[in-house]
């Protein structure tokens, strides 16, 4: 495994042209699915630490598009399109990014002890792509779980 830190709980297997990050999340399964469909929540932690997004389209269903931006801390906006492809709630979401580099992510949601395991798989199109965001995209999701959890942290804080 490459990427592993123990300290927060997150796997990462890298090969040839895929990337899988696992985390465990100290929230329900279900919270943490919502918090992956609604804009509102979803535009609050996605994206590597000190990142802001603005949607412009959230349809979220097999066939809608997700269209947005993101801004970097270093002033660069990136455009990003993506179409939804499968959604089984509260166990998958599989989007295909449309804007460079291209991949499919397949987002995986399973009870663990009250828990929720999500396993996060990015396949590229090619191995030369992958290659060209790699180091990238292990700190990347790493960063973004981060995010993640500290906002299903305060939901759950803020449900009780």
């Amino acid at each position: 495994m490459v990427g592993d830190n123990p300290s927060n709980g997150i796997t990462t297997k890298v090969g040839e042209n895929e990337l899988v990050t696992t985390r465990i999340f100290d929230a329900p399964r279900e919270l943490v699915f919502e918090v992956w469909t609604k804009p509102e929540h979803l535009a609050q932690w996605w994206g590597p630490k000190g990142f802001t997004n603005t949607f412009q389209e959230f349809d979220f269903r097999p066939g809608g598009t997700w269209q947005f931006i993101m801004h970097g801390p270093d002033g660069v906006d990136y455009d990003n399109k993506s179409i939804f492809v499968e959604i089984v709630q509260p166990e998958r979401i599989v989007f295909q990014n449309l804007s460079g580099p291209k991949f499919q992510v397949t987002a995986t949601f399973e009870d663990f002890n009250g828990k929720t395991r999500l396993n996060f798989h990015m396949l590229f199109d090619t191995a030369a792509e992958f290659d060209n965001v790699k180091t990238y995209a292990v700190e990347g999701n790493q960063q973004t779980f981060e995010r993640l959890e500290a906002y299903v942290t305060k939901m759950s804080a803020a449900r009780e």
